[in-house]
């Protein structure tokens, strides 16, 4: 349940920075309210045994703002925010922190990389795709630090309809991902 939920000024951010962006475009003086964020990967990951996608379900303040609600489903995902560790690093160590699978990173295939939130940020989010079973689990997931993260399973036949529900808070990586994956398993 969230309560006394109220926004308050940045002092000091860690994650993100806004600032006021002033640039000329054609001769035309201009300017854009930005936010400087970090670039994410997110993994695609679809459970073998159970012809299923795992998900995540979490709540976002940004989402709350918009729904009163705040809970999104989403890919499982990660800020690239950790020093010497290349980005399937990253997604491997997202995968087994969020879902609880312990995937072999030579299996982790890179789908694709595009930029979200471009109207105000475009951070780059990389797109991961890994298949899991249930021999890899090795946890529960959750996240860590205090992360609040519940795993779901999207049988995949449920996955266009998903995509269609606009009851559920998700994200457009999200909606990318299933498309791409019945393109591939149309192939």
């Amino acid at each position: 349940m969230i309560e006394n939920f109220t926004l308050h000024p940045l002092e000091n951010p860690v994650y993100v920075q806004a600032s006021l962006a002033t640039y000329e475009q054609d001769g035309i003086a201009k300017d854009w309210e930005v936010v400087d964020a970090h670039d994410s990967v997110a993994i695609l990951i679809w459970h073998r045994e159970h012809d299923a996608f795992v998900l995540v379900k979490q709540f976002r303040p940004a989402v709350y703002l918009n729904n009163q609600d705040g809970m999104t489903v989403e890919l499982c995902a990660g800020l690239v925010d950790k020093e010497g560790l290349s980005l399937e690093e990253i997604a491997r160590e997202e995968i087994l922190e969020e879902c609880g699978y312990d995937v072999p990173l030579r299996t982790i295939e890179r789908v694709s990389a595009f930029h979200t939130s471009v109207g105000f940020a475009g951070s780059r989010q990389t797109l991961y795709y890994a298949e899991v079973t249930e021999a890899m689990r090795i946890g529960e997931g959750g996240g860590i630090d205090q992360e609040q993260i519940e795993v779901l399973e999207l049988p995949t036949a449920e996955a266009e309809a998903f995509i269609s529900d606009e009851s559920v808070a998700k994200t457009p990586g999200l909606m990318f991902a299933f498309l791409w994956w019945r393109q591939r398993k149309d192939a």
